[in-house]
């Protein structure tokens, strides 16, 4: 019987040997004929709406991974230039301190725990290669 969907839409896991997917252990599948989704994702491929067929599992059943078939896969949609800029819409806001320093940071920071950096949250000096260098000012006579 299947499981209730999981976290962010994750999609039912079967039950191991309930008979409603095949499963194949580590290294066991057919290399030619099914890929995950990350290894489609290299061969430039999406799943493109089709269904798992197979699981793959390792470490004793605690892991596994959905199968695809790469015949029913589909090339990838490349990313467009306004797609791009509304991705880095949203980096930027998981990435700028609201806080009094404003820098836009390399990494997430913890916006819903401390709700700032941990500069302005507490005085931990930033590492500088976490943050771009600010913009040198040209104080050159002209």
């Amino acid at each position: 019987m299947r499981r209730a969907p999981g976290p962010r839409g994750a999609a039912p896991c079967p039950a191991a040997g309930d008979g409603s997917l095949p499963v194949f252990r580590w290294k066991q599948a057919g290399r030619k004929e099914l890929a995950t989704r990350r290894r489609l994702r290299d061969m430039g491929l999406r799943p493109g709406g089709q269904e798992p067929v197979a699981r793959i599992e390792c470490r004793g059943g605690k892991r596994f991974a959905w199968l695809y078939r790469i015949d029913l896969a589909k090339p990838k949609i490349p990313m467009t230039f306004a797609k791009e800029v509304a991705l880095d819409k949203a980096m930027a806001a998981r990435q700028t301190c609201p806080g009094r320093c404003g820098r836009r940071y390399f990494i997430c920071l913890p916006l819903k725990t401390l709700g700032s950096c941990l500069e302005c949250y507490d005085g931990t000096p930033a590492d500088p290669a976490t943050y771009p260098a600010p913009l040198a000012k040209h104080l050159l006579a002209a």
